[in-house]
């Protein structure tokens, strides 16, 4: 009687073994006799309490998966600022990205896994370590938007941005996850013995559907534009030179640039302790030379209380061999790697005759030396010099950012292009005689650059990298941008996603009536 009662209860069946195995940890033992979907629902009720948390964790580890993954474009900037916190380089961003794949699929697997023993008849039994894992996907997910939220506030903007050019394929995949979640929910509704169940179940599963098919009414991309519309591809300027495929303003960071067709070079300028301009982004030498080895008590100094002299005993490009400061930058061919090695600290003149030689526009950033500071006082003056007097580069090639002595720089240097860092109304802009703005790219509107461009003021933004902003901005109108990935963004013949508003129509409608119809047929089943 008793091995009755336990073949009628137990007995070996791969698929769900499988299932029970990895779900609930039982690999010897499942519930045999099928409860009806549907008619479980009330007893599901108290089983699914201890995996309740489970669809809210697989949906913010897909929020912040896409969230993360669509700000690659500032990498860069996220690692520099731990560097700037903690003192040691290393590839923070690339290990936040892999944690939240890894999290997803984790929590995308158990989902899966309970869906198919729903599918079976099987009670839920969420194992205490799945519990575990669920929870500290839960804590993980939370505290990374909140801190994110808080520390990176741009970063929403780049998500909005990204909106623009990803919800049409967003939209897709949406309808793709209805359709495969009408087959359970159909299942569970029709074998319902309660009218009330059935509701219950049926009527979110049809406002979301409902939603999801009316949601391309509001949808706006600047992308989705008739065909002739699509106006030039913005030029490209090197920010820093190429600093994916040779150490950040060094000479051969920028020929690496004008190398792969790049329009400009962009470069940040300070003044040595006796008066020589030279190119350096940080206050520090730490994190871009070998300060630490040359002059090692000197390792916090400002860079502008440092003597040309002192300068020029530090190597520029061996940290870029060690760091190899951006993800997916690939490996240097031998010839680059020696020549990155003998990279020193150059000049703003050196700089300025390189681009003049080949034509191409500057742009740089002036930092004011410190107090006391012998060229505290006379640094614009200093810049001045070597542009006009020493370097001599032909001045429609300068694009004068600094915007406190403006008026004196347009007296005694005409001829240079003035660009403002920010935007401001037409008419002020017109009056101090800007042809352009630079502005950070989460500040990027097809609307606002279509008015600059009618008063003939052209936009340029920084710095965009990843293939999909710089669509977005192609597409959006703007002149230019400022970029790190010259070698990458030269070889884009078009935006990407770009399509007529007919083709995304009946991409639209397709998928609708596609989907409708998939969902009518596994409902009458």
């Amino acid at each position: 009687v008793v091995r009755r009662h336990l073949l009628q209860r137990y007995e070996h069946q791969p698929f769900i073994s499988c299932l029970a195995g990895f779900y609930s940890c039982r690999w010897k033992r499942y519930q045999r006799e099928r409860t009806e979907p549907g008619k479980c629902c009330c007893n599901m009720v108290n089983e699914l309490k201890d995996s309740t948390d489970m669809p809210f964790a697989f949906c913010l580890s897909l929020v912040f998966l896409y969230t993360w993954s669509e700000g690659k474009n500032d990498y860069n900037g996220f690692d520099w600022y731990n560097y700037g916190n903690l003192g040691f380089w290393f590839l923070w961003s690339l290990l936040i990205l892999i944690v939240a794949a890894v999290l997803f699929a984790y929590t995308s697997l158990l989902l899966v896994l309970a869906m198919c023993l729903l599918a079976e008849g099987q009670q839920l039994y969420l194992h205490w370590s799945h519990k575990i894992g669920t929870f500290l996907v839960l804590g993980f997910t939370i505290s990374s938007l909140f801190a994110l939220s808080i520390l990176w506030r741009d970063h929403r903007k780049t998500v909005r941005l990204s909106f623009q050019v990803t919800a049409p394929y967003l939209h897709l995949g949406a309808i793709a996850i209805m359709v495969l979640l009408s087959w359970p929910v159909a299942l569970h509704s029709i074998r319902a013995d309660k009218k009330v169940i059935q509701v219950v179940i049926v009527g979110p599963y049809l406002a979301i559907l409902l939603f999801l098919f009316l949601i391309p009414l509001g949808m706006y991309s600047p992308c989705i534009r008739e065909q002739g519309t699509l106006g030039p591809k913005p030029a490209l300027i090197g920010h820093r030179g190429a600093p994916m495929l040779a150490p950040e303003n060094t000479e051969m960071s920028f020929l690496k640039t004008i190398e792969h067709g790049g329009d400009g070079l962009e470069t940040d300028v300070t003044i040595s302790y006796d008066g020589v301009p030279f190119l350096m982004h940080d206050d520090t030498l730490r994190r871009t030379t070998n300060i630490h080895e040359v002059y090692p008590n000197e390792t916090r100094k400002d860079a502008s209380f440092f003597s040309w002299d002192s300068l020029q005993k530090l190597n520029a490009g061996t940290w870029f061999l060690k760091n190899k400061p951006f993800v997916g930058m690939g490996s240097l061919s031998k010839a680059d790697q020696n020549q990155a090695m003998n990279q020193s600290i150059y000049t703003l003149s050196g700089f300025l005759r390189l681009a003049d030689s080949h034509n191409k526009v500057v742009i740089f950033d002036l930092y004011r030396p410190p107090e006391t500071h012998p060229y505290r006082h006379l640094w614009v003056r200093k810049v001045l010099d070597v542009i006009l007097k020493e370097a001599k580069i032909k001045r429609h090639l300068v694009l004068w950012l600094h915007n406190s002595v403006r008026s004196f720089v347009q007296s005694v240097a005409p001829g240079f292009q003035h660009i403002m860092g920010r935007k401001e109304p037409i008419e002020d802009l017109l009056k101090q005689n800007i042809g352009k703005l630079n502005l950070v790219y989460t500040d990027m509107s097809s609307e606002d650059i279509r008015k600059y461009a009618e008063a003939n003021i052209t936009t340029n933004f920084y710095v965009v990298n990843e293939p999909w902003l710089y669509s977005l901005a192609w597409c959006s109108g703007a002149h230019s941008v400022t970029t790190n990935a010259v070698h990458l963004l030269k070889d884009l013949s078009q935006p990407l996603f770009l399509m007529t508003p007919r083709q995304y129509n009946f991409m639209w409608i397709l998928t609708d009536l596609t989907s409708a119809f998939l969902i009518s047929l596994i409902f009458t089943l």
